[in-house]
């Protein structure tokens, strides 16, 4: 019987791998919504720290 994954309790290169198993097309969202995370996380940095310097 399979056992749940908990991809966060792994390292950086298990995590890896294990998306690496992922077929195509999920490993392709996966990859999407990690940039979406990083792109978000980019501007809001640059809005706080924009409205800061103000």
């Amino acid at each position: 019987m399979p056992v749940e994954v908990v991809i966060e309790d792994k390292d950086a290169s298990e995590q890896l791998r294990l998306i690496r198993q992922l077929d195509e097309d999920d490993r392709a969202m996966v990859f999407k919504l990690i940039d979406k995370m990083l792109t978000n996380k980019k501007f809001k940095d640059f809005f706080q720290k924009n409205v800061a310097a103000l």
